[in-house]
């Protein structure tokens, strides 16, 4: 089975997709490495002054796009408890938005079926969407983590504060799949 092209359909309607798959998975694993990143650093911070902290200034490093967290020292506080819940529950990771997007995308791609011109732009637009809103949810948090941390070393009440903070930030990844998801129930390729 050969493919034509046509106006509708023209051979190079496949990079768009391919481009908005890239995207997705490229921007929002750089906006997870940047919000690991910068909230290590403050945790990093807060360690060398009080090390018992370490634990519950972790959540803006699960948030941000890491899968699993030991527990290395026994649970004392509700806050410990708490963090606990949300790292294992915790299915609002910033990179796995990419993915799931990029994969996708993927499944509507194949060298043996016409791809159109149309489909190739949703896609594309479906991909940033989510690895735009994802570089700038990781960025958020990033910054949040960071300096969250470092105050709830002086100030334990700041940790609600820092953790709704988080989610907040976290919510604006999760917009960008919403609306990449429903582009993606646009994309129709027809080349007649």
């Amino acid at each position: 089975m050969t493919v034509t092209t046509s106006e509708l359909c023209p051979a190079f309607a496949p990079f768009f997709g391919l481009a908005g798959a890239a995207s997705a998975m490229i921007f929002s694993s750089v906006g997870a490495a940047y919000g690991t990143a910068k909230a290590g650093i403050g945790i990093a911070g807060v360690g060398t002054f009080k090390p018992d902290l370490m634990m519950r200034s972790l959540i803006p490093v699960v948030m941000a796009g890491k899968y699993f967290v030991q527990v290395t020292h026994p649970i004392q506080h509700l806050s410990d408890i708490i963090f606990i819940l949300l790292s294992s529950l915790c299915t609002r990771i910033i990179a796995v938005y990419g993915l799931v997007v990029s994969v996708l995308i993927a499944n509507d791609l194949s060298p043996k079926n016409a791809y159109s011109l149309f489909a190739g732009f949703v896609h594309l637009g479906a991909g940033l969407s989510t690895g735009l809103a994802g570089l700038a949810a990781g960025y958020a948090i990033g910054a949040v983590g960071d300096a969250g941390v470092r105050s709830f070393l002086y100030q334990p009440r700041m940790f609600v504060g820092m953790v709704l903070i988080l989610i907040f930030a976290e919510v604006l990844g999760l917009y960008g799949l919403i609306v990449s998801l429903i582009l993606n129930t646009k994309a129709k390729s027809v080349c007649e």
